[in-house]
């Protein structure tokens, strides 16, 4: 039995997921369970494992090609046995009709009854109804006679029918009205268009004379409203009037008008890009990375904050940490630091692990971080998530993050990893930057950048010293973070970096 398998929903609410890899190829044997290929989606690389057991039929979408979900992307022949078919419906001798066909009646078959028979649609016929014109009127329009005068032949209920082109195809059928309040059977030419000649009139509606006077090669364009001596001027600096903008009264060009034409700078050709050009299609996770920054830029009012932190005691501390023995297996970053107080300070002002609820009118306070570090992905950026990360301890928050970053790289992260986030952090100081101004994760209240680690002067107890600082800057959104609690909170996670100890205290 041939089966068709669908591209499946690997996330939630995901439309659509592009083919990556195929795995098998027409003719192969597969089982369930079978990785069969790789999609991508908005989220993550999936692989989609086989529901049947037989032989690949059809690769039914190439590679590269991006279907929607309910789509079918493989045929397989399984081993399992046809349904039988369906007895026919028994055909009426009498009729012989089948549905959406007509009957030796004339009638045509429907599945509730059967429908009028062809051609035996009629108009009601309308009062004063002229006859149409001799010729070919393939619109079938025709000119009605006055409302109410009676028609040269003194019939007063009968209403000529609209005319049929030669291949019977009647098309429009209706009838254009002449003058109501007239009491004259005769036409009303200037109401009526004239035929083309040779009786052709296939719109169905009067030929209206050119608006205005014709130009001498003939052609019916509107001429520019001027004096002779605007226009000999006009032809002595070589300008074509068409082309300048009038002033005066009614449209008419004056001198200044075309002195202004000819001191109007004209328009510079934009240059021609030298070398080639690249195209890609916007897809994957760059299309859900655009449509979430830009829903996030347009809905959340963002506020921006900067501190510069001295980080000479935390460095100071993961050094100590790092000869441990506790620590020895473990890459201890300063961005666990950073998670670390991230954590503590959210215990503090709450409103940044919120959530706002437009449907609902209410403000979601989370009990627990569900903590999302941007990482760069060769796929683009996406955003894990350590789950529940104010119940680690940091030792456990490095292992969480080395494990995150490692399976993002590779595009293993699954779908239920990028979603149900809380706060961000996005280290943009890998890249040697030291600070941004970093956009709220859609869902979210607040984000944290942190800029490049350096050595930097600063004032030490009134005295120049070379410490090792990080610039941070917290975004937040204003509509449930006032600037008093993203203060507080971003001076916190300062504080707590610049002295560790201060966790003991809290």
């Amino acid at each position: 039995m041939l089966r068709e398998f669908a591209m499946p929903d690997v996330g939630e609410g995901l439309t659509e997921a592009e083919v990556v890899t195929w795995n098998v190829n027409p003719g192969d044997t597969v089982t369930v369970n079978q990785i069969i290929c790789e999609i991508e989606t908005a989220k993550a690389a999936v692989e989609l494992p086989c529901p049947y057991a037989g032989t690949v039929v059809d690769l039914l979408v190439k590679t590269g090609e991006t279907v929607a979900v309910g789509s079918p992307i493989i045929a397989i022949e399984t081993a399992e046995a046809a349904p039988a078919p369906a007895p026919a419906a028994p055909v009426d001798d009498e009729k012989g009709a089948k549905i959406g066909e007509a009957g030796k009646d004339g009638r045509i078959a429907t599945l509730v009854g059967y429908g009028p028979r062809p051609g035996s649609v009629t108009r009601r016929p309308r009062r004063g109804a002229a006859a149409p014109a001799a010729g070919d009127q393939a619109s079938g329009t025709a000119d009605r006679a006055p409302s109410g005068s009676a028609s040269p032949g003194g019939d007063h209920g009968q209403m000529a029918p609209a005319a049929v082109a030669p291949d019977g195809d009647r098309r429009s059928g209706t009838v254009d009205r002449a003058s109501h309040d007239s009491a004259s059977p005769s036409v009303d030419h200037d109401r009526v268009g004239a035929a083309a000649p040779g009786g052709d009139q296939r719109s169905g509606t009067a030929s209206r004379p050119p608006s205005g006077p014709a130009s001498p090669n003939g052609d019916h364009g509107l001429v520019p409203l001027a004096k002779p001596p605007v226009r000999k001027l006009a032809r002595d600096l070589g300008v074509d009037l068409r082309t300048v903008v009038p002033s005066g009264a009614g449209g008419v060009i004056t001198r200044e008008d075309v002195h202004a034409h000819v001191a109007a700078p004209e328009p510079v050709a934009a240059p021609v890009a030298s070398g080639g050009v690249r195209r890609e299609p916007i897809r994957g996770v760059r299309k859900a990375t655009a449509a979430a920054v830009v829903s996030s830029a347009f809905t959340a009012p963002h506020v921006t904050e900067f501190l510069a932190v001295d980080i000479t005691a935390t460095m100071d501390l993961r050094e100590r940490l790092r000869a441990t023995r506790e620590y020895s297996d473990v890459k201890l970053t300063p961005l666990a630091f950073v998670a670390k107080a991230v954590c503590l300070a959210a215990r503090r002002t709450p409103e940044v692990n919120a959530h706002w609820d437009e449907a609902a009118g209410e403000i979601v306070y989370y009990d627990r971080v569900q903590l999302g570090i941007a990482a760069a992905t060769p796929r683009g950026l996406i955003v894990p998530k350590v789950r529940d990360a104010d119940t680690l301890t940091l030792r456990e928050l490095a292992g969480a993050l080395g494990g995150l970053t490692a399976t993002a790289r590779s595009g293993k992260t699954p779908p239920a990893d990028l979603m149900g986030g809380t706060f961000t952090i996005t280290n943009v100081g890998v890249f040697g930057v030291d600070t941004g101004t970093p956009i709220i994760n859609p869902g979210e209240a607040a984000i944290l950048a942190v800029g490049a680690i350096k050595p930097t002067p600063w004032v030490v107890d009134g005295e120049l010293a070379v410490r090792t600082v990080c610039q941070l800057a917290l975004s937040f959104d204003h509509r449930l973070v006032d600037g008093e609690q993203g203060s507080r909170f971003l001076a916190d996670v300062g504080a707590l970096l610049t002295d560790p100890g201060l966790a003991l205290t809290w």
